[in-house]
Order: C-alpha cells, then structure tokens, then sequence
C-alpha cells in the first residue's frame, strides 16, 4: 500500500492524521472549555480530517504555475494549514476567543483566536509531513501505473 505514490494514500493518510489531531482536540476541549458547545467539539474534529483531506489533495502540486516557483511539501503544508485555520478564525471568531481566554486567560498574550493561525501551519506540517512520507508527492501520485 504505501509502496508507490499515490493520490488516494496521501488523502488518506492525511485524513487520518487529520482526524487524531482532530481527535486530541474533541478529547481535549472539555477539560479545558467545560461549557463548550458540542457542535465546537464535533466541528474541530470534522475541521482537521478536512484539513488533513486538502492537504493530500494539495501533494500533486509541486510548482507554482504562475510565480514559477517550487513548492516543497513543507511550505504547501504549512501554508494550507495556516490559511485554513486563518479563516477558522475568523468563522468562529466567538468560539475561539471564549475558548483561549479559558485556556489562556482574558488578558493572556496567547488570548488572541488568532494563535489558532500558527497552530494550522504546525498541524498542516505533522499532516503533510506524514502524507508525504507514505503516499509520495507530485505527479507520480496520479500517474497510470501498469
């Protein structure tokens, strides 16, 4: 299985790494945030197996088509994670910020939902890292094989 690039190993080792990052955040929430919401819960659980999904979509582009420009798996990754979870932030804006003060406290330097930016490039890193290592990257994820 994790022998040849492919695409459908990549989506799937990223959707699984994915959903344990996910899934340490759904363990985690309620022992941080007592009176978090479950949908909060259930929605970063579902929001990182997405993440982990885009990010082994992400792996067969490995050139930037209009800046001519190489893009490793480490910068793709990150860059994916980071912007996700920038309009994360944004969406739930509310959610988050409740949920940092309680982890942080209200006046707490890392109180700001926007540190949830910096914790996508980390987790989009383990992600692609992972997709990378065992489904391979570029167009040889997509090629017919014989």
């Amino acid at each position: 299985m994790f022998g040849n690039p492919s695409l459908i190993t990549r989506i799937a080792v990223g959707k699984a790494a994915g959903f344990v990052i996910g899934l340490a955040g759904f363990i985690a929430i309620p022992y941080i945030w007592a009176d978090a919401d479950p949908l909060f819960r259930w929605g970063i659980l579902l929001w990182y197996t997405t993440l982990g999904a885009l990010i082994g979509i992400f792996g067969v582009m490995t050139w930037h088509p209009v800046l001519k420009l190489p893009m490793p798996w480490w910068f793709r990754a990150s860059w994916l994670g980071a912007w996700m979870n920038f309009v994360l932030a944004f969406f739930a804006y509310d959610a988050l910020a409740v949920f940092m003060a309680s982890m942080f406290g209200a006046e707490g330097v890392l109180a700001s939902p926007f540190w949830f930016v910096l914790e996508g490039a980390v987790a989009g890193l383990v992600i692609g890292f992972l997709a990378t290592r065992y489904g391979g990257e570029g167009k040889e994820t997509v090629s017919v094989r014989e």
